[in-house]
């Protein structure tokens, strides 16, 4: 669910991301981190063959046989058969390998992904999306960014330090849910069965930025939280009647007012200490001066009403500031020559981590402000309360290290999604989550879900550096 990070990230304090940029850090050398040849050339191998692998919903779901690929490969690295499950679950399945730690007083480590990718039709695509193509330094087909080949950099990783010798102290759990794109089935499934975990390190993202024109590394984001996904229906019924002998309470009149309003209306800015550090961050990375001061005055007065019109007003920003709810979909009337029996719409919200669906809906009633329109909660992914995930030292502190190893330089500070991910289903039940994942891309070339995705394979060297010192660290 990689694209719902497209310019929708949040950060670290000021403070921590200054002293990331300060050209101390900046000029510090440190010293050359060796080549994994062995790794780098797995990783890539099995990404293209999982790519070739059609892990979509619906007939022909081949994620399972995607979850073989994996558990082969790791058998093949020196995990025991019987430290790896692969459960199916309706037309797909989940896979959960486990490296024991060798220190059981401590709660395991959860890496989590998924195996199943969006639909995508060849047709559409310059390339046949489930044939891997490596063309001018990208790696072309669905799940080249999300997020196959994110599973076979981790995966590749743990084997490279099983080679080296290492024996983590805390258990890790290699866990790649089957339908993170559709159902999230198997991704309760697994929080549940992980529920006494530690906390979760999601790869599911791509949350390094390059520059549009040099093509360097900008800053690198990790998510500490994410937005909730509602659906809420909106129904207006009435008795219809002759178009000749209009009625005054005309079922689609009284929803299109319903929607007017709705759509007129803005939530109160809302904040934590993430989206308050993103702001910080931002007023220091943005160029646009109009957008810089407004970013400015928003963090002097969260309430000011002209810099909150201009964030509104900008795509990247207006998500940030809190709930959004916007109409997506509109039906009604059964007939053109009769009065409508029945108009209803969809209102699709992007919650504010934290808070409950029900007080969402409760003050769309409010500001609709008719009896006759009948809400109902109609989401169907069953996304509940998940709160953000705390900025705890030990996780931040081993994220910072790996990514200046690798970037010297490189501000990090960390993020709130606008979507779902596997996250909220360990967040749901109080285990901190987070995303993490070092693959860097343009803002203009994330074609996750969308056509001809691609990824550079320039991230390979870079993200496997990354993953040995990250999971080092935590796991020491």
């Amino acid at each position: 669910m990689r694209s719902i990070y497209h310019r929708l990230r949040l950060a670290l304090p000021l403070a921590l991301l200054l002293a990331a940029a300060t050209p101390a850090a900046a000029q510090t050398s440190p010293p050359p981190i060796p080549a994994h040849p062995a790794a780098e050339a797995q990783a890539l191998e099995l990404a293209k063959q999982a790519i070739a692998l059609r892990s979509v919903q619906g007939p022909g779901n081949k994620t399972g046989e995607v979850a073989q690929l994996l558990r082969d490969a790791l058998v093949r690295g020196g995990y025991a058969p019987a430290s790896i499950t692969i459960t199916p679950v309706d037309d797909t399945a989940y896979m959960l390998a486990t490296w024991q730690g060798s220190d059981p007083a401590l709660k395991p480590l959860v890496i989590s992904g998924h195996m199943d990718v969006v639909e995508a039709k060849p047709a559409d695509w310059q390339r046949d999306p489930f044939t891997p193509v490596v063309e001018n330094g990208y790696l072309f087909g669905r799940g080249a960014t999300d997020m196959k080949l994110d599973d076979t950099l981790v995966l590749a990783s743990l084997l490279e330090l099983r080679r080296a010798g290492y024996q983590p102290r805390r258990t890790v759990i290699f866990a790649l849910s089957g339908d993170e794109e559709t159902s999230m089935k198997t991704s309760r499934l697994i929080a549940d069965r992980l529920a006494a975990s530690e906390y979760v390190l999601n790869i599911d993202g791509g949350v390094g930025t390059l520059d549009e024109k040099t093509g360097a590394p900008l800053y690198f984001t990790w998510q500490g939280a994410e937005k909730s996904y509602a659906d809420f229906a909106l129904t207006v019924t009435n008795p219809g009647g002759h178009s000749s002998m209009p009625r005054p309470d005309n079922a689609i009149v009284q929803l299109a007012q319903a929607l007017g309003k709705i759509g007129a209306y803005h939530f109160a800015p809302q904040t934590n200490e993430l989206s308050h550090a993103w702001f910080t961050a931002a007023a220091k990375l943005e160029s646009d001066p109009t957008l810089a001061a407004a970013i400015r005055a928003y963090l002097a007065n969260p309430a000011d009403p002209a810099a909150l019109a201009t964030l509104r007003a900008d795509p990247t920003y207006v998500g940030k500031l809190g709930t959004t709810c916007v109409p997506t979909m509109i039906s009604g009337g059964h007939a053109q020559n009769a009065l409508p029996q029945q108009a209803s719409a969809n209102i699709n919200c992007r919650i504010f981590p934290g808070v409950p669906h029900e007080v969402v809906m409760a003050e769309l009633q409010k500001v609709v402000a008719d009896p006759a329109i009948h809400f109902a909660d109609v989401t169907e992914s069953g996304t509940g309360l998940a709160p953000a995930s705390p900025m705890r030292a030990d996780f931040v502190g081993a994220v910072e290290r790996a990514i200046h190893a690798v970037y010297p330089g490189v501000p990090v500070f960390p993020s709130i999604a606008s979507g779902a991910s596997d996250n909220m289903w360990f967040r749901a039940k109080g285990i901190d989550s987070y995303t993490a994942s070092p693959v860097f891309i343009k803002n203009s070339e994330d074609f996750s879900h969308g056509l001809n995705e691609r990824t550079p394979i320039a991230n390979i060297r870079p993200a496997i550096d990354y993953y040995l010192l990250l999971l080092r660290d935590l796991t020491k």
